[in-house]
């Protein structure tokens, strides 16, 4: 294990993004923060390293524990990092995703004017 690692390469590697790219155009579009101040994607990291990260809707805080340069198995990402997420974060992303997605039961057909302006009441408020 090297010293200085490529910080999107150690997101992929560290399973935060699924490709290298899609990592490097978090970078590029200030998702990925360090002591406050957005970074680069050639932003060489270290161990101790403290990343705040915005995957989707859910801003994640990780400590670096191993820098990598290979992606490493599910299993193993406890070994390359330490989650500093607070919990609160995990629960708040949930409700997000909760809110985000309707159930309507099969064969029921499309919602009536009034059961459309319900559901927007709903999710309005």
């Amino acid at each position: 294990m090297s010293e200085g690692v490529r910080i999107d390469k150690w997101l992929w590697a560290a399973r935060i993004f699924k490709t290298r790219n899609i990592a490097a155009e978090a970078c590029k579009g200030g998702k990925v923060k360090m002591d406050e101040q957005a970074v680069k994607a050639s932003r060489e990291i270290k161990v101790g390293d403290v990343i705040a990260v915005q995957v989707n809707q859910l801003h994640k805080t990780v400590e670096v524990k191993a820098a990598v340069k290979n992606r490493v198995s599910a299993k193993m990402v406890e070994d390359v990092l330490i989650d500093r997420t607070p919990t609160e974060e995990y629960e708040r992303y949930e409700m997000v995703k909760a809110a985000k997605t309707e159930f309507r039961g099969r064969g029921l057909g499309r919602p009536t004017k009034k059961e459309r302006r319900l559901i927007d009441k709903l999710k309005n408020d």
